[in-house]
């Protein structure tokens, strides 16, 4: 029999990793059919824990779904386009029209496609650490090369403003920003946005701005969207269903650009072409955000004082508080907490193996923190979506585990 070789991937994805989804995930999934429960904190699926999109959405999907069967046009219906300017226009970004909008098949696809219009070959994109490690691997497939800056605990995970100028060079297209931030829950200050938007201006980078957790802040936290501040370089602004209207499975996402479009005239038509080629996203789900944007607000209720997402991220707060070994910046956005463990009391912790002996013995799946590209291996990410019942629980086997590890 004639041996041929073996039929080989591309060797782009060897530098990518998505460990959300990956190595722990795919075990925990081998352990439920085995038939075990697993509380899984990996990701920030609201269906999951009882939370519902709203009905009057679901009304207008099926209300229009006659209308769904065709393709639409390659950057969405414009009804909801529309929908979406007007949601801009309120915030105090009066410079995008419906043509400069793009829905896609949630914000996931819309990364990687404005990442493959705008990059060439080793061309550098300033992403945080830790990041949305999706950012890190959209960056790599399509042949550039991620730059880090740090966002670390000792300064509440916020970035500063220095080191990300320091590391720019001639080959920097872009930076990205996540706010609200996933994995840490920061949310970013207007005098930091502003001190990041003239580094942005000055080397004229594109400012990809990650906002799909926009509204849900807690206390006196304030998102603040980065297209009010960014007016000399182009902005392209991320929003979606998923997170503040639970639709994780809707699959719809949107970018808007604005700030200096002219400039960026061509770029603009590389992403309309590549939204061409793939016809168009999903239309039913697309007649949902007009309804969405337009009608009462029920992320407010959610993340306010008497909210259960305020509620279940107290619990973590609490949780961590009383463990031996795990501290906490508390998240001000967002639907994660991201601890980390001391390692005076914890010497030579290491987020993956911690990971996979919770998963083993606890049957809780986390995501470590290392799959966020951050450097130290001491956090590990969770998602505050669970009743504060079950993220007691969760955190009584967490700190069975530490105990073992100690």
């Amino acid at each position: 029999m004639t041996q041929h070789p073996p039929v080989r991937p591309n060797s782009t994805l060897r530098n990518v990793s998505y460990e959300i989804r990956g190595t722990l995930a795919n075990r925990a999934h081998e352990l439920e059919k085995l038939g075990y429960e697993i509380v899984s904190l990996n990701i920030g699926n609201p269906g999951l824990f009882g939370f519902r999109t709203p009905e009057t959405m679901r009304l207008a999907m099926i209300e229009n779904l006659a209308d769904s069967e065709p393709y639409c046009h390659q950057k969405g219906i414009f009804p909801a386009r529309e929908a979406i300017v007007m949601q801009q226009q309120n915030r105090g970004v009066m410079d995008v029209t419906a043509d400069e909008v793009f829905i896609g098949n949630g914000v996931s696809e819309l990364i990687d496609l404005t990442l493959r219009a705008l990059l060439n070959t080793d061309e550098e994109v300033l992403v945080p650490s830790p990041d949305y490690p999706l950012w890190s691997a959209s960056v790599a497939l399509n042949r550039g090369k991620a730059r880090y800056y740090h966002c670390n605990p000792e300064n509440g995970f916020q970035p500063d403003p220095e080191e990300i100028a320091s590391l720019i060079s001639p080959r920097t297209r872009a930076i990205v920003l996540i706010n609200p931030n996933n994995p840490t829950g920061a949310v970013y200050s207007e005098e930091l946005l502003r001190a990041i938007a003239a580094i942005a201006e000055t080397h004229q980078l594109v400012v990809f701005s990650d906002e799909i957790y926009d509204s849900m802040v807690y206390g006196d936290a304030k998102h603040i969207p980065m297209a009010t501040i960014v007016g000399d370089t182009l902005c392209a602004t991320f929003g979606g269903l998923s997170k503040v209207y639970r639709a994780c499975g809707y699959r719809v996402g949107w970018v808007s650009f604005s700030g200096e479009k002219e400039r960026a005239a061509d770029y603009i038509h590389a992403v309309e072409l590549l939204a061409s080629l793939r016809l168009c996203s999903n239309v039913p789900g697309q007649w949902a955000v007009q309804t969405a944007l337009g009608g009462y607000q029920s992320i407010k209720e959610l993340v306010g004082k008497d909210g259960r997402l305020h509620a279940s991220r107290q619990a973590v707060i609490d949780a961590c508080a009383a463990s031996r070994y795990l501290d906490l910046v508390e998240p001000d956005g967002a639907m994660y907490a991201f601890p980390g463990v001391n390692t005076e009391q914890l010497p030579g912790f290491d987020d993956r193996r911690f990971a996979l002996e919770l998963l083993e013995k606890k049957h809780v799946l986390v995501a470590p923190g290392s799959s966020f590209n951050f450097p130290r291996p001491n956090h590990f990410r969770v998602t505050t979506l669970p009743t504060r019942a079950v993220i007691d629980d969760v955190f009584g086997r967490i700190e069975d585990v530490l105990d073992g590890m100690a």
